[in-house]
């Protein structure tokens, strides 16, 4: 696609066989990188059974090159996917965000800070999780 900023990448860091992997031009934090997939589409449930399976083993593989190369304390690891979700460029991309103590005042609820209001929450006591 002519338009697409994922499509006309010149700033590639690695590529697989499905895959392009870029650091962030806007990060999140220190490491924070893009796995871009080569075809254009945009959503996660657009992908084959390979291109799943491949995505798989990058993660892992990228986190363990995030740690040894700047130690996080930890990670978010996810994609938008639609509008209504936040997804920006409709092309699709995972991002791996390394996570470091104290980069914000109280981290708990991790991804459910998409949704600021529902990031807090407390678990009491034999709680039912399933509910």
């Amino acid at each position: 696609m002519k338009d697409c900023p994922f499509c006309n990448l010149n700033n590639i860091e690695h590529s697989t066989e499905f895959f392009n992997i870029i650091y962030d031009k806007y990060p999140v934090s220190k490491g924070h990188i893009l796995v871009i997939s080569k075809r254009h589409i945009a959503s996660y449930f657009d992908l084959c059974g390979a291109e799943k399976y491949e995505l798989v083993e990058i993660i892992d593989t990228l986190q363990r090159y995030l740690s040894d190369t700047y130690s996080p304390d930890g990670f978010n690891i996810g994609f938008n996917d639609g509008k209504c979700a936040g997804q920006t460029v409709q092309h699709f991309h995972l991002h791996i965000i390394p996570r470091y103590e104290g980069d914000m005042e109280n981290p708990q609820g991790g991804v459910r800070g998409v949704i600021p209001n529902k990031q807090k929450y407390k678990i009491e006591d034999n709680e039912d999780l399933g509910q």
